[in-house]
């Protein structure tokens, strides 16, 4: 998919809303995009764990479901 400057897209899910990306999206630049931060949240890859410290290395692709589940204290 590409947008009118010709620049690659990609569609994924996230957290079950659709969300279209820049090719080569990694979950690090995912989660800064969603505003998140990166030491307070999970995320999950077509329901596999992915470490946080392969984050900034792991590039989302075209129909990837991704789950993004933020941690919460309180007591």
């Amino acid at each position: 998919m590409c947008n009118n400057t010709g620049l690659r897209r990609v569609q994924i899910s996230v957290n079950g809303e659709q969300l279209d990306l820049p090719a080569g999206t990694t979950v690090a630049r995912l989660i800064e995009t969603l505003d998140m931060r990166p030491k307070l949240v999970a995320v999950e890859r077509n329901r596999e764990l992915i470490p946080r410290a392969e984050h900034k290395d792991c590039v989302l692709h075209e129909n990837d479901e991704v789950e993004v589940v933020t941690l919460v204290g309180g007591g």
